[in-house]
């Protein structure tokens, strides 16, 4: 049946919701797709669940095609399962309790491991139960401590998230690949640009995750690309390490007077007046800063560690805190404060050094104070440095790296910049935005061990089984292509994604243009093709033409006083053109383009998962 709106529940808007900055948050406030509950939380009206239907309907035929099968499950969990896993520390904030009457703890459900992991350890026992995919569409909760941009990053999100259970790595391996395939062709249908990176897998454990990025200026995700193919998110990133450099007949370390070098470039500069080189000038790349950072822990302990990086890069806060390297879950790092400096005075601000052949070294393995020290890969066995002495106005020359200072580990902490080599030899980097909408991880048997998910194999004998994991934001989806469609007058949703397929615009006074308009409407929904019709009475055509231009469904027809002549006007607001066709051919001309728009949108994926392999 028809939508009118007449009668649809909607109320368009000419303003910008308040403190919307991104289009799509605009756009799909304005044009009465959502509206605002809280912060983060997001009510969905007729035409945005319309949109929001055709998109798991694609998701769900892939999912399908995949061999996955449909559960559901609620998002109220009890916190057990998750105590277990470890997940309601690693959670951290992000993470929703609540208690029942009983005080029985309770979690929102940020995602589903544990319990999908629980479903099966309850119905499967056996090999021969195996391969399984299961998946879900359902709500998601975390309590982002900024959510913006409307669905980008809420609190309250939709997700499709899928499980494989085998045997064996082989298996989970097949199941992998399938689901991979599974997503290139669904973000193609989807009509979505999208690229497949290399990932970490954070606090969801595992190995083998990529993440599907929308490249847009909108996104917080920051990846690269090589000339050759290499794709990764900064934090998957790896430095090319140099070889170890001998160092038997390297200077010996020296402290020399530096005062007021307090920055590196303050230093250099110190240093090429003072301490020149025979050979070439001091640079940022001779130096090796010394950044003071805080990690807070999942279960809110504060702890202060030391990043040692060569003078030229800056420490990337994110990407260090996403590699996984400073301890279990999804941990916090920010720059120390002055309170946090003070409280080791043996940080002397400025002049931070690891220590050196004079003295007894103050981070590191061997410090008392106990402060880890974490090294850049860069910064090898055999490399000198300038670096700070640990006293006021000093510094330390020819300090080198395996002979005079050690370090508790290394870390990719430093800013990826553009130009730097791509791990693979694939050529040099280049930097751009986008929007994670898609992640799949090989967890292997984190989940399974935890929760004790073992099935007899083909000797008998009890064989802990091997997951997968595979998410995708739906809601984060839908706000994606409203960024990538749409102008300065509205949305301009694919053909095949719209609230409807036909928007009819009833243009003009008198009971024949109106009769015209609704037998149009009866004729296109009997060749299944779904009609929104503005048959408002009372509202002028200017005011409708910049409603159709809001709401965004790409085919407008508009009839009006040209129906005297026996046309109407059609639009195409994806290409812009308008023409003029006869009232007799415009319902076959009209369904031929929808079906063909949605016959396009399904041999994307096909072209997509041929393109992927080929690359």
């Amino acid at each position: 049946m028809a939508l009118r709106m007449s009668s649809l529940f909607v109320r368009t808007q000419k303003e910008d919701p308040v403190g919307a900055e991104v289009a799509s948050h605009k756009l799909l406030h304005r044009a009465g797709y959502i509206r605002r509950s809280a912060p983060g939380i997001y009510t969905w009206l007729p035409l945005g669940l319309s949109v929001l239907g055709k998109i798991e309907a694609i998701v769900r035929e892939e999912m399908a095609l995949a061999g996955s099968q449909e559960v559901h499950f609620p998002g109220l969990l009890p916190a057990d399962p998750y105590k277990k896993s470890g997940r309601w520390e690693a959670f951290g904030p992000d993470l929703f309790h609540l208690k029942d009457r009983r005080e029985n703890d309770y979690i929102l459900a940020p995602t589903h491991e544990e319990v999908f992991t629980l479903l099966v350890k309850d119905l499967y026992s056996s090999y021969k139960d195996l391969p399984l995919s299961i998946y879900q569409i359902q709500t998601k909760y975390r309590d982002e401590a900024r959510p913006r941009a409307g669905l980008l990053r809420g609190r309250e999100f939709i997700m499709k998230d899928a499980y494989s259970f085998d045997i064996d790595d082989a298996g989970l391996d097949a199941s992998y690949e399938a689901m991979r395939v599974a997503y290139l062709r669904a973000f193609a249908r989807l009509g979505l640009p999208c690229l497949p990176v290399k990932a970490t897998p954070g606090a969801m454990g595992g190995s083998g995750t990529e993440e599907f990025i929308y490249p847009s200026e909108v996104g917080e995700d920051t990846f690269v690309k090589s000339p050759g193919g290499y794709a990764a998110n900064v934090e998957a990133v790896t430095s090319i390490v140099p070889e170890a450099i001998p160092y038997s007949e390297s200077p010996a370390a020296h402290v020399e007077d530096t005062p007021d070098t307090p920055t590196i470039e303050t230093l250099v500069a110190a240093a090429n007046a003072s301490h020149p080189r025979s050979d070439r000038e001091w640079t940022a790349a001779d130096t090796l800063k010394n950044v003071v950072c805080a990690v807070t822990h999942p279960d809110g302990t504060r702890e202060i560690i030391v990043i040692g990086l060569p003078g030229d890069r800056e420490v990337d806060l994110d990407r260090a805190a996403g590699t996984g390297m400073l301890g279990d879950g999804e941990v916090d790092l920010e720059a120390a404060t002055a309170e946090d400096l003070a409280a080791h005075p043996e940080l002397v601000k400025g002049y931070i050094g690891p220590g050196n052949s004079l003295d007894a070294p103050v981070l590191g393995l061997e410090a008392p104070s106990k402060i880890r020290y974490l090294l850049d890969p860069r910064v090898v066995d055999g490399t000198r440095w300038i670096t700070g002495a640990n006293e006021p106005g000093r510094h330390v020359f020819d300090l080198v790296a395996g002979r005079d200072f050690v370090a508790d580990g290394t870390i990719e902490a430093a800013q990826v910049v553009l130009g730097d080599p791509a791990p693979d030899g694939s050529g040099p980097l280049e930097l751009a935005r986008g929007v994670e909408i898609g992640q799949i991880f090989k967890l292997g048997r984190k989940y399974a061990e935890a929760l004790d998910l073992k099935v007899l194999d083909q000797n008998g004998k009890a064989t802990t089984v091997t997951m997968g994991s595979y998410g995708l934001g739906v809601t984060r989806v839908m706000a994606c292509i409203a960024e990538e469609y749409h102008s300065e007058d509205g949305l301009l949703w694919p053909q095949h994604l719209a609230p409807a397929d036909v928007h009819i615009v009833v243009a003009g006074k008198g009971e024949e243009i109106a009769q015209a308009a609704e037998t149009m409407t009866t004729e296109l929904e009997a060749e299944g093709v779904s009609v929104l019709l503005d048959d408002r009475n009372k509202v002028s055509p200017g005011f409708k033409f910049a409603d159709a231009e809001l709401i965004g469904i790409p085919t407008v027809i508009v009839v009006g006083r040209g129906l005297a002549d026996g046309v109407v006007e059609v639009r195409d607001r994806l290409t812009g053109e308008k023409s003029d066709q006869p009232v007799a051919e415009v319902v076959p001309t009209t369904v031929a383009r929808v079906r063909e728009a949605y016959a396009k949108a399904a041999a994307a994926a096909d072209a997509a998962v041929s393109a992927d392999q080929n690359a």
